[in-house]
């Protein structure tokens, strides 16, 4: 039996994609109504990934 270590990057939140799409729906996108219910969550949570790109952008700028 062998053991293989392996590094692992600290963690990045920042690098991570999903992190800034799911910090952009967190603060920015999701209104505090959506929050009334689980249901509600996720009906807005899927609405925003639905309208992603055309509705919902996120700008670096």
């Amino acid at each position: 039996m062998s053991i293989e270590l392996f590094w692992l990057p600290s963690y990045s939140p920042q690098l991570n994609l999903i992190e800034i799409v799911w910090r952009f729906m967190k603060y920015e996108w999701i209104e505090l109504s959506a929050y009334s219910s689980w249901q509600s969550l996720v009906d807005y949570v899927e609405k925003v990934l639905r309208e992603f790109g055309d509705n919902y952008v996120i700008d670096f700028a």
